[in-house]
C-alpha cells in the first residue's frame, strides 16, 4: 500500500464517520491510538521495502508468548451527542443513531405538532415546533444586522427556520448545530412546495426527561365513563401537559395506557382530577 494512502487526516475522518465500526473497536479508542498505529505501519513498510527483517517477525509464531507488535486499542467510547455530531460533520447526516431517539416522547409533549404536520397548517399559523438544529448559518441583512437560518429536524421531516436580528441577539449565543430546541413562530408558505418558519421564541432543551417521571394511575370503571366524562378527562389532561404517563384502570383487570399526547403534570392536574372524578379515583 502506498504511503500516501495512510493519510492521518483521512483516517481520522473515516473513524468519525463510523467506517471502522464493523471491526468492533470503539471510535474514541481508535482516535486515541490511530496515529500510533499508522506510524508503526509506515515504519514496517519502509523496513520491508529496504529488506530489513524484524527480529521477532517470524519466530515463535506458534508460541503462546510470541512477540506482538499490535497497538492495544482502549475500550472507551464517545458519548452519543459527540459521536453523532462527528457523523454529521463528516457525512452531512446522522448514521448510527439520532439525537432525538429516546427523548422523542418528552419533546412531543412540549410542541403543538410535528414538523411534517406543520407543513399542512395554514399560512401564518402560530405554532410551537421541536427538533434538532442542523445547518446553522449566520447572515447579514441589508442594514448590516446579523440574522440566522437553520434547519429544524425531527425524526420524520424538516423545515427552514429564520431567526431575525432581535431574536438572534437574545438567543444567538445558545444556538448551535445538534442542539435540541423548541421554536415558537409563524408558518410562512413561500409557495406551494416550500414552507418556512419565522422564529418568535426559541428554547434550548437540556436534560430532556426520557420517561422517568412517576406515572398517574386513575381508577375509572368503564360503566362510569360516559361521553361527557371522557371529554372532561381529555380536557383536564390537555390543560396540564407534563412528563407523567397516564394509566386508566377500567375494572375487570383491564388497564388502558393513554397515548403520550396525554402525559400530564402531576402537581397541577391531581387536584382538578379529584374534584371531577372523586378522591379515590386518583392513585399516586
Amino acid at each position: 500500500m502506498p504511503e500516501g494512502v495512510l493519510n492521518k487526516r483521512t483516517i481520522e475522518s473515516l473513524i468519525k464517520a463510523g467506517a471502522f465500526d464493523g471491526l468492533g473497536h470503539p471510535r474514541r479508542g481508535l482516535m486515541m491510538v490511530f496515529e500510533q498505529i499508522i506510524d508503526a505501519a509506515v515504519i514496517r513498510r519502509r523496513e520491508r521495502d529496504q529488506g530489513v527483517m524484524s527480529l521477532f517477525g517470524d519466530i515463535g509464531s506458534d508460541a503462546g508468548s510470541s512477540f506482538n507488535e499490535r497497538v492495544e486499542i482502549p475500550d472507551t467510547e464517545f458519548e452519543k451527542a459527540h459521536r453523532l455530531k462527528s457523523e454529521k460533520e463528516m457525512l452531512g447526516l446522522y448514521i448510527s443513531d439520532h439525537p432525538l431517539l429516546g427523548v422523542e416522547a418528552a419533546l412531543r409533549r412540549k410542541v403543538d405538532c410535528s414538523v411534517a404536520e406543520a407543513s399542512e397548517r395554514e399560512d401564518g399559523a402560530i405554532l410551537t415546533l421541536g427538533g434538532v438544529i442542523t445547518g446553522l448559518a449566520r447572515k447579514f441583512t441589508k442594514k448590516g444586522d446579523q440574522m440566522a437560518v437553520f434547519t429544524l429536524e425531527d425524526l420524520d421531516s424538516s423545515l427552514e427556520v429564520t431567526v431575525f436580528p432581535r431574536m438572534l441577539q437574545e438567543q444567538g449565543h445558545r444556538l448551535t448545530d445538534d442542539a435540541i430546541v423548541t421554536v415558537k413562530g409563524r408558518l410562512d408558505r413561500k409557495d406551494e412546495t416550500r414552507v418556512g418558519f419565522m422564529a418568535q421564541d426559541i428554547a434550548v432543551l437540556e436534560g430532556l426527561d426520557t420517561g422517568s417521571s412517576a406515572p398517574l394511575r386513575l381508577r375509572l370503571p368503564a360503566n362510569m365513563l360516559n361521553e361527557l366524562k371522557i371529554h372532561q378527562l381529555k380536557r383536564i389532561l390537555r390543560d396540564h401537559p407534563g412528563e407523567s404517563q397516564v394509566y386508566v384502570q377500567l375494572g375487570a383487570g383491564k388497564t388502558l395506557r393513554l397515548a403520550d399526547d396525554y402525559c400530564v403534570d402531576l402537581d397541577r392536574a391531581v387536584g382538578e382530577l379529584r374534584v371531577a372524578f372523586g378522591h379515590d379515583a386518583v392513585m399516586l
